[in-house]
Protein backbone atom coordinates (compact mmCIF):
# COMPACT_ATOMS: atom_id res chain seq x y z
CA UNK A 1 0.00 0.00 0.00
CA UNK A 2 1.21 3.49 -0.81
CA UNK A 3 1.47 6.19 1.83
CA UNK A 4 -1.96 7.44 2.78
CA UNK A 5 -3.05 10.76 1.36
CA UNK A 6 -3.77 13.74 3.56
CA UNK A 7 -7.13 15.49 3.53
CA UNK A 8 -5.88 18.32 1.31
CA UNK A 9 -4.32 15.92 -1.21
CA UNK A 10 -7.54 13.93 -1.31
CA UNK A 11 -9.52 17.10 -1.92
CA UNK A 12 -7.24 18.13 -4.81
CA UNK A 13 -7.38 14.68 -6.43
CA UNK A 14 -11.15 14.39 -6.02
CA UNK A 15 -11.57 17.88 -7.46
CA UNK A 16 -9.59 16.89 -10.54
CA UNK A 17 -11.72 13.77 -10.96
CA UNK A 18 -14.92 15.78 -10.54
CA UNK A 19 -13.89 18.47 -13.00
CA UNK A 20 -12.87 15.94 -15.63
CA UNK A 21 -11.43 17.55 -18.77
CA UNK A 22 -11.92 21.05 -17.28
CA UNK A 23 -9.47 20.48 -14.42
CA UNK A 24 -7.06 23.41 -14.54
CA UNK A 25 -5.49 25.34 -11.67
CA UNK A 26 -8.11 27.98 -10.89
CA UNK A 27 -11.03 25.56 -11.34
CA UNK A 28 -9.32 23.06 -9.02
CA UNK A 29 -8.73 25.83 -6.45
CA UNK A 30 -12.41 26.83 -6.56
CA UNK A 31 -13.54 23.22 -6.21
CA UNK A 32 -11.18 22.56 -3.28
CA UNK A 33 -12.44 25.68 -1.50
CA UNK A 34 -16.03 24.57 -2.04
CA UNK A 35 -15.44 21.00 -0.85
CA UNK A 36 -13.45 22.04 2.24
CA UNK A 37 -15.75 25.02 2.91
CA UNK A 38 -12.84 27.35 3.62
CA UNK A 39 -10.49 29.73 1.87
CA UNK A 40 -7.42 28.08 0.40
CA UNK A 41 -4.42 29.85 -1.09
CA UNK A 42 -3.64 29.31 -4.75
CA UNK A 43 -0.06 28.57 -3.73
CA UNK A 44 -1.19 25.66 -1.56
CA UNK A 45 -3.09 24.12 -4.47
CA UNK A 46 -0.32 24.67 -7.02
CA UNK A 47 2.39 23.30 -4.74
CA UNK A 48 0.21 20.26 -4.00
CA UNK A 49 -0.35 19.73 -7.74
CA UNK A 50 3.41 19.89 -8.33
CA UNK A 51 4.08 17.42 -5.51
CA UNK A 52 1.36 15.04 -6.72
CA UNK A 53 2.73 15.20 -10.26
CA UNK A 54 6.29 14.57 -9.07
CA UNK A 55 4.96 11.52 -7.17
CA UNK A 56 3.26 10.17 -10.29
CA UNK A 57 -0.25 10.59 -8.90
CA UNK A 58 -1.21 13.37 -11.32
CA UNK A 59 -0.36 14.16 -14.93
CA UNK A 60 -0.61 17.52 -16.63
CA UNK A 61 -0.59 18.94 -20.13
CA UNK A 62 -0.39 22.45 -21.51
CA UNK A 63 -3.12 23.68 -23.80
CA UNK A 64 -2.51 26.06 -26.67
CA UNK A 65 -2.52 29.71 -25.69
CA UNK A 66 -5.66 31.73 -26.36
CA UNK A 67 -6.28 35.39 -27.14
CA UNK A 68 -8.47 35.68 -24.05
CA UNK A 69 -5.48 34.68 -21.90
CA UNK A 70 -3.07 36.93 -23.79
CA UNK A 71 -1.56 33.95 -25.59
CA UNK A 72 -0.74 32.13 -22.36
CA UNK A 73 -1.27 28.38 -22.18
CA UNK A 74 -3.40 26.74 -19.52
CA UNK A 75 -2.24 23.61 -17.68
CA UNK A 76 -4.83 20.82 -17.38
CA UNK A 77 -4.56 17.97 -14.88
CA UNK A 78 -5.69 14.34 -14.79
CA UNK A 79 -5.41 11.78 -12.01
CA UNK A 80 -3.03 8.97 -12.98
CA UNK A 81 -3.82 5.32 -12.25
CA UNK A 82 -1.47 5.46 -9.25
CA UNK A 83 -3.41 8.47 -7.92
CA UNK A 84 -6.68 6.57 -8.19
CA UNK A 85 -5.13 3.64 -6.33
CA UNK A 86 -3.88 6.00 -3.62
CA UNK A 87 -7.39 7.42 -3.20
CA UNK A 88 -8.88 3.93 -2.92
CA UNK A 89 -6.18 2.81 -0.46
CA UNK A 90 -6.70 5.90 1.68
CA UNK A 91 -10.47 5.50 1.72
CA UNK A 92 -10.17 1.82 2.60
CA UNK A 93 -7.75 2.57 5.45
CA UNK A 94 -9.88 5.38 6.88
CA UNK A 95 -13.01 3.25 6.68
CA UNK A 96 -11.24 0.46 8.58
CA UNK A 97 -9.96 2.88 11.22
CA UNK A 98 -13.43 4.31 11.86
CA UNK A 99 -15.34 1.03 11.53
CA UNK A 100 -15.63 0.22 15.22
CA UNK A 101 -15.71 3.75 16.60
CA UNK A 102 -18.90 4.64 18.42
CA UNK A 103 -19.96 8.26 18.12
CA UNK A 104 -19.88 10.45 20.05
CA UNK A 105 -16.38 9.56 21.11
CA UNK A 106 -16.05 9.49 24.89
CA UNK A 107 -12.71 10.50 26.23
CA UNK A 108 -10.83 7.88 28.19
CA UNK A 109 -8.43 10.49 29.49
CA UNK A 110 -8.95 12.14 32.82
CA UNK A 111 -8.75 15.93 32.92
CA UNK A 112 -5.31 17.22 33.71
CA UNK A 113 -5.06 18.98 37.03
CA UNK A 114 -3.44 22.36 37.01
CA UNK A 115 -1.36 23.02 40.11
CA UNK A 116 -0.53 26.49 41.18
Amino acid sequence: MADLLGTFEQSVLLSILGLGPDAYGRAILNQVQESLERDVSAGAVYSTLERLEASGLVRSRLSAGTDIRGGRARRYYTVAAEGRRALVDTRRALTAIWENVQLPIKSILRPIEVRR
